[in-house]
Protein backbone atom coordinates (compact mmCIF):
# COMPACT_ATOMS: atom_id res chain seq x y z
CA UNK A 1 0.00 0.00 0.00
CA UNK A 2 1.02 3.62 -0.52
CA UNK A 3 2.54 5.10 2.62
CA UNK A 4 -0.48 7.28 3.53
CA UNK A 5 -3.18 5.16 1.86
CA UNK A 6 -6.16 4.13 3.97
CA UNK A 7 -7.73 2.03 1.17
CA UNK A 8 -6.43 0.34 -1.97
CA UNK A 9 -8.53 -1.62 -4.45
CA UNK A 10 -6.55 -3.51 -7.09
CA UNK A 11 -7.72 -5.18 -10.34
CA UNK A 12 -11.36 -5.31 -9.22
CA UNK A 13 -13.56 -7.28 -11.64
CA UNK A 14 -17.32 -7.82 -11.43
CA UNK A 15 -19.65 -9.22 -14.09
CA UNK A 16 -23.37 -9.71 -14.35
CA UNK A 17 -25.10 -11.82 -17.01
CA UNK A 18 -24.07 -10.25 -20.30
CA UNK A 19 -22.38 -7.23 -18.68
CA UNK A 20 -18.79 -6.61 -17.52
CA UNK A 21 -19.56 -4.02 -14.85
CA UNK A 22 -15.95 -3.63 -13.65
CA UNK A 23 -12.80 -4.64 -15.53
CA UNK A 24 -9.51 -4.52 -13.58
CA UNK A 25 -10.37 -1.28 -11.79
CA UNK A 26 -7.87 0.29 -9.35
CA UNK A 27 -8.80 2.85 -6.70
CA UNK A 28 -6.67 4.38 -3.94
CA UNK A 29 -7.87 6.61 -1.09
CA UNK A 30 -5.44 8.40 1.21
CA UNK A 31 -5.84 9.62 4.79
CA UNK A 32 -7.43 13.05 5.10
CA UNK A 33 -8.42 13.13 1.44
CA UNK A 34 -11.71 13.86 -0.31
CA UNK A 35 -11.65 11.76 -3.47
CA UNK A 36 -14.35 12.16 -6.14
CA UNK A 37 -15.52 9.04 -7.98
CA UNK A 38 -16.82 10.26 -11.34
CA UNK A 39 -18.37 8.74 -14.44
CA UNK A 40 -21.59 8.58 -16.41
CA UNK A 41 -24.52 6.47 -15.24
CA UNK A 42 -23.48 2.91 -15.94
CA UNK A 43 -19.75 3.70 -15.71
CA UNK A 44 -19.33 1.35 -12.72
CA UNK A 45 -19.29 3.78 -9.78
CA UNK A 46 -22.17 2.15 -7.90
CA UNK A 47 -20.82 -1.34 -8.58
CA UNK A 48 -17.38 -0.40 -7.21
CA UNK A 49 -18.98 1.08 -4.07
CA UNK A 50 -21.16 -2.02 -3.62
CA UNK A 51 -18.11 -4.30 -3.93
CA UNK A 52 -16.28 -2.19 -1.34
CA UNK A 53 -19.25 -2.26 1.07
CA UNK A 54 -19.96 -5.99 0.69
CA UNK A 55 -23.29 -5.63 -1.14
CA UNK A 56 -21.72 -7.39 -4.15
CA UNK A 57 -19.01 -10.05 -4.06
CA UNK A 58 -16.19 -9.23 -6.47
CA UNK A 59 -15.21 -11.81 -9.11
CA UNK A 60 -11.51 -11.08 -8.65
CA UNK A 61 -9.11 -8.47 -7.32
CA UNK A 62 -7.83 -7.38 -3.90
CA UNK A 63 -8.93 -4.84 -1.29
CA UNK A 64 -6.41 -3.54 1.26
CA UNK A 65 -7.31 -1.50 4.33
CA UNK A 66 -4.78 0.37 6.46
CA UNK A 67 -3.87 -1.69 9.49
CA UNK A 68 -4.36 -5.09 7.83
CA UNK A 69 -1.30 -7.09 6.78
CA UNK A 70 -3.07 -8.76 3.87
CA UNK A 71 -6.03 -8.25 1.54
CA UNK A 72 -9.39 -8.19 3.31
CA UNK A 73 -12.38 -10.21 2.15
CA UNK A 74 -15.54 -8.11 2.48
CA UNK A 75 -18.57 -10.39 2.10
CA UNK A 76 -21.26 -8.23 3.73
CA UNK A 77 -21.98 -4.66 4.88
CA UNK A 78 -21.19 -5.86 8.41
CA UNK A 79 -17.71 -6.92 7.24
CA UNK A 80 -17.24 -3.48 5.69
CA UNK A 81 -18.28 -1.80 8.93
CA UNK A 82 -15.84 -3.92 10.93
CA UNK A 83 -13.10 -2.89 8.49
CA UNK A 84 -13.86 0.78 9.15
CA UNK A 85 -15.89 1.49 6.00
CA UNK A 86 -19.14 3.46 6.39
CA UNK A 87 -21.58 4.73 3.77
CA UNK A 88 -24.07 7.60 3.84
CA UNK A 89 -26.54 7.25 0.98
CA UNK A 90 -28.56 9.85 -0.91
CA UNK A 91 -31.71 8.33 0.59
CA UNK A 92 -31.35 8.29 4.38
CA UNK A 93 -31.28 4.75 5.78
CA UNK A 94 -31.76 5.71 9.43
CA UNK A 95 -34.97 5.30 11.46
CA UNK A 96 -37.06 8.50 11.38
CA UNK A 97 -39.25 7.42 14.32
CA UNK A 98 -36.23 7.18 16.66
CA UNK A 99 -34.28 10.00 18.32
CA UNK A 100 -30.97 11.31 17.02
CA UNK A 101 -29.06 9.50 19.80
CA UNK A 102 -30.94 6.24 19.21
CA UNK A 103 -29.99 6.41 15.53
CA UNK A 104 -26.33 6.95 16.40
CA UNK A 105 -26.14 3.97 18.77
CA UNK A 106 -28.89 1.57 17.71
CA UNK A 107 -27.67 -1.93 16.92
CA UNK A 108 -24.39 -1.40 18.74
CA UNK A 109 -25.50 -2.27 22.27
CA UNK A 110 -25.50 -5.66 23.94
CA UNK A 111 -28.00 -6.61 26.58
CA UNK A 112 -31.57 -5.51 27.24
CA UNK A 113 -31.10 -2.52 29.57
CA UNK A 114 -29.56 0.55 27.96
CA UNK A 115 -28.39 3.61 29.85
CA UNK A 116 -29.92 6.22 27.54
CA UNK A 117 -29.02 9.12 29.81
CA UNK A 118 -25.38 8.20 29.34
CA UNK A 119 -25.88 7.56 25.61
CA UNK A 120 -27.62 10.93 25.13
CA UNK A 121 -24.67 12.67 26.80
CA UNK A 122 -22.20 10.77 24.60
CA UNK A 123 -24.24 11.58 21.48
CA UNK A 124 -24.27 15.27 22.44
CA UNK A 125 -20.48 15.18 22.73
CA UNK A 126 -20.10 13.55 19.29
CA UNK A 127 -22.54 15.98 17.65
CA UNK A 128 -20.90 18.98 19.31
CA UNK A 129 -17.41 17.89 18.24
CA UNK A 130 -18.64 17.82 14.63
CA UNK A 131 -20.46 21.14 14.85
CA UNK A 132 -23.88 19.52 14.34
CA UNK A 133 -26.43 21.73 16.08
CA UNK A 134 -29.20 19.27 17.00
CA UNK A 135 -30.39 17.84 20.31
CA UNK A 136 -29.74 14.09 20.80
CA UNK A 137 -33.28 13.62 22.15
CA UNK A 138 -34.91 15.17 19.06
CA UNK A 139 -36.86 12.78 16.82
CA UNK A 140 -34.95 12.30 13.57
CA UNK A 141 -38.09 12.81 11.45
CA UNK A 142 -38.31 16.40 12.69
CA UNK A 143 -34.82 17.18 11.34
CA UNK A 144 -34.09 18.46 7.83
CA UNK A 145 -32.61 16.08 5.25
CA UNK A 146 -29.26 17.83 5.67
CA UNK A 147 -29.25 17.28 9.44
CA UNK A 148 -30.32 13.64 8.99
CA UNK A 149 -27.33 13.11 6.69
CA UNK A 150 -25.03 14.73 9.24
CA UNK A 151 -26.43 12.41 11.95
CA UNK A 152 -25.63 9.45 9.66
CA UNK A 153 -22.08 10.83 9.30
CA UNK A 154 -21.83 11.29 13.09
CA UNK A 155 -22.82 7.63 13.54
CA UNK A 156 -20.08 6.60 11.10
CA UNK A 157 -17.46 8.79 12.81
CA UNK A 158 -18.36 7.44 16.26
CA UNK A 159 -17.84 3.94 14.90
CA UNK A 160 -14.29 5.06 14.07
CA UNK A 161 -14.60 4.73 10.32
CA UNK A 162 -11.42 5.03 8.27
CA UNK A 163 -13.28 5.33 4.99
CA UNK A 164 -16.48 7.38 4.64
CA UNK A 165 -18.46 7.00 1.40
CA UNK A 166 -20.86 9.85 0.60
CA UNK A 167 -23.15 8.74 -2.23
CA UNK A 168 -24.92 11.74 -3.84
CA UNK A 169 -25.26 13.44 -0.43
CA UNK A 170 -26.10 16.90 -1.79
CA UNK A 171 -28.82 16.13 -4.35
CA UNK A 172 -31.64 17.18 -1.98
CA UNK A 173 -29.84 20.04 -0.21
CA UNK A 174 -29.93 23.78 -0.78
CA UNK A 175 -26.77 25.90 -0.97
CA UNK A 176 -26.58 26.72 2.76
CA UNK A 177 -27.03 23.04 3.68
CA UNK A 178 -24.32 22.02 1.21
CA UNK A 179 -21.99 24.57 2.83
CA UNK A 180 -22.63 23.02 6.26
CA UNK A 181 -21.98 19.53 4.92
CA UNK A 182 -18.71 20.69 3.34
CA UNK A 183 -17.64 22.24 6.67
CA UNK A 184 -18.22 18.86 8.31
CA UNK A 185 -16.30 17.07 5.54
CA UNK A 186 -13.32 19.39 6.07
CA UNK A 187 -13.37 18.61 9.80
CA UNK A 188 -13.29 14.89 9.03
CA UNK A 189 -10.40 15.45 6.59
CA UNK A 190 -8.46 17.13 9.39
CA UNK A 191 -9.04 14.02 11.54
CA UNK A 192 -7.50 11.83 8.83
CA UNK A 193 -10.73 10.24 7.55
CA UNK A 194 -10.61 9.33 3.86
CA UNK A 195 -13.80 10.39 2.05
CA UNK A 196 -15.11 8.98 -1.23
CA UNK A 197 -17.47 11.57 -2.74
CA UNK A 198 -19.89 10.40 -5.43
CA UNK A 199 -21.76 13.27 -7.11
CA UNK A 200 -22.92 14.67 -10.45
CA UNK A 201 -22.31 18.30 -9.43
CA UNK A 202 -19.04 19.42 -11.04
CA UNK A 203 -18.94 22.70 -9.08
CA UNK A 204 -18.98 20.77 -5.81
CA UNK A 205 -16.22 18.42 -6.96
CA UNK A 206 -13.92 21.36 -7.63
CA UNK A 207 -14.84 23.05 -4.36
CA UNK A 208 -14.29 20.18 -1.92
CA UNK A 209 -12.21 17.41 -3.53
CA UNK A 210 -8.47 16.75 -3.67
CA UNK A 211 -8.44 14.03 -6.33
CA UNK A 212 -10.72 12.57 -8.98
CA UNK A 213 -10.93 9.00 -10.25
CA UNK A 214 -12.82 8.63 -13.53
CA UNK A 215 -14.54 5.42 -14.63
CA UNK A 216 -16.05 4.76 -18.06
CA UNK A 217 -17.85 1.61 -19.21
CA UNK A 218 -16.56 -0.35 -16.22
CA UNK A 219 -12.91 0.53 -16.79
CA UNK A 220 -10.51 2.95 -15.11
CA UNK A 221 -9.80 6.07 -17.17
CA UNK A 222 -7.41 7.49 -14.60
CA UNK A 223 -6.72 9.17 -11.25
CA UNK A 224 -6.06 12.92 -11.28
CA UNK A 225 -5.12 15.72 -8.92
CA UNK A 226 -7.98 18.23 -8.93
CA UNK A 227 -5.63 21.09 -9.88
CA UNK A 228 -4.41 19.20 -12.95
CA UNK A 229 -7.80 18.37 -14.49
CA UNK A 230 -9.84 21.31 -15.90
CA UNK A 231 -13.59 20.77 -16.02
CA UNK A 232 -13.79 20.46 -19.79
CA UNK A 233 -11.16 17.71 -19.68
CA UNK A 234 -13.03 15.92 -16.88
CA UNK A 235 -16.24 15.90 -18.93
CA UNK A 236 -14.28 14.75 -21.99
CA UNK A 237 -12.74 11.84 -20.04
CA UNK A 238 -16.14 10.83 -18.65
CA UNK A 239 -17.70 10.83 -22.13
CA UNK A 240 -14.70 9.35 -23.93
CA UNK A 241 -14.70 12.05 -26.61
CA UNK A 242 -13.68 15.66 -27.02
CA UNK A 243 -16.48 17.97 -25.96
CA UNK A 244 -17.39 21.10 -27.83
CA UNK A 245 -17.67 24.22 -25.71
CA UNK A 246 -20.87 23.50 -23.77
CA UNK A 247 -21.91 27.15 -24.02
CA UNK A 248 -22.31 26.68 -27.79
CA UNK A 249 -25.09 24.14 -27.30
CA UNK A 250 -27.84 26.74 -27.63
CA UNK A 251 -26.92 28.43 -30.88
CA UNK A 252 -29.61 30.78 -32.17
CA UNK A 253 -32.44 29.29 -30.13
CA UNK A 254 -34.72 32.32 -30.57
CA UNK A 255 -34.92 31.80 -34.33
CA UNK A 256 -37.86 29.37 -34.15
CA UNK A 257 -40.02 31.33 -31.65
CA UNK A 258 -43.31 32.41 -33.20
CA UNK A 259 -43.75 36.03 -32.06
CA UNK A 260 -46.73 36.76 -34.34
CA UNK A 261 -49.49 34.41 -33.17
CA UNK A 262 -51.08 34.17 -29.72
CA UNK A 263 -49.04 32.41 -26.98
CA UNK A 264 -49.46 28.62 -26.88
CA UNK A 265 -50.20 28.94 -23.14
CA UNK A 266 -51.22 32.08 -21.30
CA UNK A 267 -52.09 32.23 -17.60
CA UNK A 268 -53.35 35.24 -15.66
CA UNK A 269 -53.52 35.42 -11.86
CA UNK A 270 -52.74 31.71 -11.46
CA UNK A 271 -52.68 30.45 -7.88
CA UNK A 272 -52.86 27.07 -6.14
CA UNK A 273 -53.09 25.89 -2.55
CA UNK A 274 -49.27 25.62 -2.26
CA UNK A 275 -48.56 29.16 -1.11
CA UNK A 276 -47.36 30.90 -4.25
CA UNK A 277 -48.59 34.42 -4.93
CA UNK A 278 -50.87 34.87 -8.00
CA UNK A 279 -48.68 35.00 -11.12
CA UNK A 280 -49.00 35.68 -14.84
CA UNK A 281 -47.17 33.51 -17.34
CA UNK A 282 -47.04 32.87 -21.08
CA UNK A 283 -45.01 30.82 -23.53
CA UNK A 284 -44.89 31.04 -27.31
CA UNK A 285 -44.59 28.37 -29.99
CA UNK A 286 -40.96 27.19 -30.27
CA UNK A 287 -39.84 28.94 -27.07
CA UNK A 288 -37.78 27.43 -24.25
CA UNK A 289 -38.28 29.37 -21.03
CA UNK A 290 -37.84 28.52 -17.38
CA UNK A 291 -38.48 29.35 -13.75
CA UNK A 292 -35.40 30.02 -11.64
CA UNK A 293 -34.80 30.86 -7.98
CA UNK A 294 -33.43 29.32 -4.83
CA UNK A 295 -34.68 25.98 -3.51
CA UNK A 296 -38.16 26.56 -2.08
CA UNK A 297 -38.75 29.74 -4.10
CA UNK A 298 -41.86 28.30 -5.76
CA UNK A 299 -40.48 27.15 -9.13
CA UNK A 300 -42.04 23.70 -9.02
CA UNK A 301 -45.28 24.99 -7.49
CA UNK A 302 -45.72 27.34 -10.47
CA UNK A 303 -45.49 24.59 -13.08
CA UNK A 304 -47.64 22.26 -10.99
CA UNK A 305 -50.27 25.03 -11.04
CA UNK A 306 -50.00 25.30 -14.83
CA UNK A 307 -50.50 21.52 -15.15
CA UNK A 308 -53.28 21.33 -12.54
CA UNK A 309 -51.24 18.95 -10.37
CA UNK A 310 -51.99 21.03 -7.25
CA UNK A 311 -55.44 22.28 -6.26
CA UNK A 312 -56.16 25.41 -8.30
CA UNK A 313 -57.61 28.34 -6.32
CA UNK A 314 -57.87 30.92 -9.09
CA UNK A 315 -56.74 32.32 -12.41
CA UNK A 316 -57.60 32.29 -16.10
CA UNK A 317 -55.96 30.18 -18.81
CA UNK A 318 -55.85 30.50 -22.60
CA UNK A 319 -54.42 28.03 -25.11
CA UNK A 320 -53.63 29.62 -28.49
CA UNK A 321 -55.84 32.57 -27.61
CA UNK A 322 -58.89 30.54 -26.55
CA UNK A 323 -60.08 30.28 -22.93
CA UNK A 324 -59.81 26.78 -21.45
CA UNK A 325 -60.37 25.33 -18.00
CA UNK A 326 -57.53 23.40 -16.37
CA UNK A 327 -58.19 22.21 -12.81
CA UNK A 328 -56.57 18.76 -12.93
CA UNK A 329 -53.81 16.99 -14.91
CA UNK A 330 -56.16 15.22 -17.35
CA UNK A 331 -57.51 18.66 -18.39
CA UNK A 332 -53.96 19.80 -19.12
CA UNK A 333 -53.13 16.60 -21.04
CA UNK A 334 -56.24 16.94 -23.20
CA UNK A 335 -55.16 20.50 -23.99
CA UNK A 336 -51.74 19.33 -25.19
CA UNK A 337 -49.68 19.96 -22.03
CA UNK A 338 -47.20 17.39 -20.68
CA UNK A 339 -45.39 17.56 -17.33
CA UNK A 340 -42.29 15.72 -16.12
CA UNK A 341 -42.19 15.95 -12.31
CA UNK A 342 -38.96 16.73 -10.42
CA UNK A 343 -39.34 13.52 -8.36
CA UNK A 344 -39.06 10.65 -10.81
CA UNK A 345 -39.25 8.00 -8.08
CA UNK A 346 -42.41 9.30 -6.42
CA UNK A 347 -44.32 10.82 -9.35
CA UNK A 348 -42.67 9.24 -12.37
CA UNK A 349 -41.51 5.67 -12.81
CA UNK A 350 -43.60 2.64 -11.91
CA UNK A 351 -40.67 0.45 -10.89
CA UNK A 352 -42.17 -3.01 -11.39
CA UNK A 353 -43.58 -2.21 -14.83
CA UNK A 354 -41.51 -2.69 -17.97
CA UNK A 355 -39.89 0.06 -20.02
CA UNK A 356 -42.64 -0.40 -22.63
CA UNK A 357 -45.46 -0.12 -20.07
CA UNK A 358 -43.90 3.01 -18.56
CA UNK A 359 -43.55 4.64 -22.00
CA UNK A 360 -47.19 4.15 -23.02
CA UNK A 361 -48.67 5.04 -19.62
CA UNK A 362 -49.50 8.74 -20.19
CA UNK A 363 -50.96 8.16 -23.66
CA UNK A 364 -53.05 5.30 -22.27
CA UNK A 365 -54.40 7.60 -19.52
CA UNK A 366 -55.20 10.23 -22.13
CA UNK A 367 -56.95 7.65 -24.33
CA UNK A 368 -58.72 5.92 -21.43
CA UNK A 369 -57.99 2.57 -19.81
CA UNK A 370 -61.11 1.05 -21.37
CA UNK A 371 -59.44 1.47 -24.78
CA UNK A 372 -56.16 -0.41 -24.29
CA UNK A 373 -53.44 -0.46 -26.94
CA UNK A 374 -52.73 -3.74 -28.69
CA UNK A 375 -49.43 -5.41 -27.88
CA UNK A 376 -48.19 -4.59 -31.39
CA UNK A 377 -49.03 -0.90 -30.95
CA UNK A 378 -47.34 -0.77 -27.54
CA UNK A 379 -44.22 -2.48 -28.92
CA UNK A 380 -44.10 -0.09 -31.87
CA UNK A 381 -44.31 2.98 -29.59
CA UNK A 382 -41.67 1.62 -27.21
CA UNK A 383 -39.18 0.63 -29.91
CA UNK A 384 -39.58 4.00 -31.66
CA UNK A 385 -38.75 6.01 -28.54
CA UNK A 386 -36.06 3.65 -27.24
CA UNK A 387 -34.28 4.28 -30.54
CA UNK A 388 -35.10 8.02 -30.69
CA UNK A 389 -33.74 8.77 -27.20
CA UNK A 390 -31.02 6.09 -27.24
CA UNK A 391 -32.40 4.46 -24.08
CA UNK A 392 -29.94 1.82 -22.91
CA UNK A 393 -32.04 -1.20 -21.96
CA UNK A 394 -31.76 -4.92 -22.72
CA UNK A 395 -35.28 -4.83 -24.17
CA UNK A 396 -38.64 -3.08 -23.92
CA UNK A 397 -39.64 -5.84 -21.46
CA UNK A 398 -36.95 -4.89 -18.92
CA UNK A 399 -38.37 -3.57 -15.62
CA UNK A 400 -37.63 0.16 -15.50
CA UNK A 401 -36.29 -0.12 -11.93
CA UNK A 402 -33.26 -2.01 -13.27
CA UNK A 403 -32.20 0.89 -15.55
CA UNK A 404 -29.72 3.60 -14.55
CA UNK A 405 -31.15 6.93 -13.37
CA UNK A 406 -30.37 8.66 -16.66
CA UNK A 407 -32.11 6.00 -18.70
CA UNK A 408 -35.13 6.03 -16.36
CA UNK A 409 -35.36 9.77 -17.01
CA UNK A 410 -35.23 9.20 -20.77
CA UNK A 411 -38.10 6.71 -20.46
CA UNK A 412 -40.18 9.34 -18.67
CA UNK A 413 -39.40 11.92 -21.35
CA UNK A 414 -40.41 9.31 -23.96
CA UNK A 415 -43.68 8.80 -22.06
CA UNK A 416 -44.61 12.46 -22.49
CA UNK A 417 -43.28 12.86 -26.04
CA UNK A 418 -45.52 9.97 -27.07
CA UNK A 419 -48.53 12.14 -26.19
CA UNK A 420 -47.28 14.63 -28.84
CA UNK A 421 -47.69 17.66 -26.58
CA UNK A 422 -47.83 21.21 -27.82
CA UNK A 423 -46.33 22.40 -24.52
CA UNK A 424 -43.82 20.31 -22.52
CA UNK A 425 -42.87 21.12 -18.91
CA UNK A 426 -39.62 19.56 -17.62
CA UNK A 427 -38.95 20.05 -13.90
CA UNK A 428 -35.36 19.07 -12.97
CA UNK A 429 -35.05 16.60 -15.89
CA UNK A 430 -31.26 16.30 -15.42
CA UNK A 431 -31.04 15.99 -11.62
CA UNK A 432 -28.89 13.09 -10.46
CA UNK A 433 -27.84 11.94 -13.94
CA UNK A 434 -24.48 11.95 -15.67
CA UNK A 435 -23.00 14.77 -17.73
CA UNK A 436 -23.40 12.96 -21.05
CA UNK A 437 -27.12 12.33 -20.55
CA UNK A 438 -27.57 15.91 -19.31
CA UNK A 439 -26.17 17.23 -22.58
CA UNK A 440 -28.34 14.77 -24.56
CA UNK A 441 -31.46 16.10 -22.78
CA UNK A 442 -30.45 19.74 -23.28
CA UNK A 443 -29.90 19.13 -27.00
CA UNK A 444 -33.23 17.29 -27.21
CA UNK A 445 -35.04 20.26 -25.61
CA UNK A 446 -33.57 22.67 -28.15
CA UNK A 447 -34.35 20.27 -31.01
CA UNK A 448 -37.99 19.99 -29.91
CA UNK A 449 -38.23 23.79 -29.72
CA UNK A 450 -36.76 24.13 -33.22
CA UNK A 451 -39.55 21.82 -34.41
CA UNK A 452 -42.17 24.12 -32.86
CA UNK A 453 -42.76 22.64 -29.40
CA UNK A 454 -42.96 25.04 -26.43
CA UNK A 455 -40.82 23.92 -23.47
CA UNK A 456 -40.53 25.12 -19.87
CA UNK A 457 -37.24 23.88 -18.43
CA UNK A 458 -36.36 24.03 -14.71
CA UNK A 459 -32.95 23.18 -13.28
CA UNK A 460 -31.09 23.90 -10.03
CA UNK A 461 -27.96 24.40 -12.12
CA UNK A 462 -28.03 27.98 -13.39
CA UNK A 463 -25.55 27.41 -16.22
CA UNK A 464 -27.83 24.69 -17.56
CA UNK A 465 -30.77 27.12 -17.62
CA UNK A 466 -28.65 29.70 -19.41
CA UNK A 467 -27.63 27.15 -22.06
CA UNK A 468 -31.21 26.15 -22.87
CA UNK A 469 -33.61 29.02 -22.08
CA UNK A 470 -34.21 32.24 -24.00
CA UNK A 471 -36.31 33.72 -21.16
CA UNK A 472 -36.27 33.16 -17.39
CA UNK A 473 -38.95 33.94 -14.80
CA UNK A 474 -37.17 34.67 -11.50
CA UNK A 475 -38.84 33.55 -8.23
CA UNK A 476 -38.31 34.37 -4.59
CA UNK A 477 -40.42 33.27 -1.61
CA UNK A 478 -43.33 32.11 -3.75
CA UNK A 479 -43.45 35.32 -5.79
CA UNK A 480 -42.33 36.25 -9.32
CA UNK A 481 -39.70 38.98 -8.80
CA UNK A 482 -38.41 39.46 -12.33
CA UNK A 483 -38.14 38.25 -15.91
CA UNK A 484 -34.87 38.08 -17.84
CA UNK A 485 -34.07 37.66 -21.53
CA UNK A 486 -31.48 38.69 -24.12
CA UNK A 487 -28.35 40.28 -22.67
CA UNK A 488 -29.79 40.05 -19.14
CA UNK A 489 -29.49 36.26 -19.21
CA UNK A 490 -26.38 36.05 -17.05
CA UNK A 491 -25.59 34.38 -13.75
CA UNK A 492 -24.90 37.74 -12.09
CA UNK A 493 -28.20 39.21 -13.24
CA UNK A 494 -30.15 36.17 -12.00
CA UNK A 495 -28.46 36.36 -8.59
CA UNK A 496 -29.00 40.11 -8.24
CA UNK A 497 -32.68 39.73 -9.24
CA UNK A 498 -33.20 36.98 -6.66
CA UNK A 499 -31.45 39.05 -4.00
CA UNK A 500 -32.90 42.44 -4.93
CA UNK A 501 -36.41 41.43 -5.93
CA UNK A 502 -36.54 43.62 -9.01
CA UNK A 503 -40.03 43.92 -10.34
Amino acid sequence: MRENAVLEMRNICKSFPGVKALQNVDFTLCEGEVHALMGENGAGKSTLIKVLTGVYTKDSGQVYIKGSDKAVNIKSPQDAQKSGISTVYQEITLCPNLTVAENIYIGREKGMLLNWKKRNAEAEKVLSSLGINVKPTQQLASCSIAVQQMVAIARAVDMECKVLILDEPTSSLDESEVAKLFTLMRQLKARGVGIIFVTHFLDQVYEICDKITVLRDGTLVGEYEISELPRVQLVSKMLGKELDDMSDIKGDSTASIDMESAPVFEGEGLVSDQGIKPFDFHIRKGEVNGFTGLLGSGRSECVRTIFGADRILGGKVKMNGKSVKITKPIDAMKNGIAYLSEDRKRDGIVGDLSVRENIILALQVKKGFFKPFTKAQANKFAEEYIKLLDIKTASANTPIKSLSGGNQQKVLIARWLLTHPEYLILDEPTRGIDVGTKIDIQKLVLKLASEGMSVTFISSETDEMLRTCSRLVVMRDGKVVGELSGEDLTQNKIMSTIAGGEE
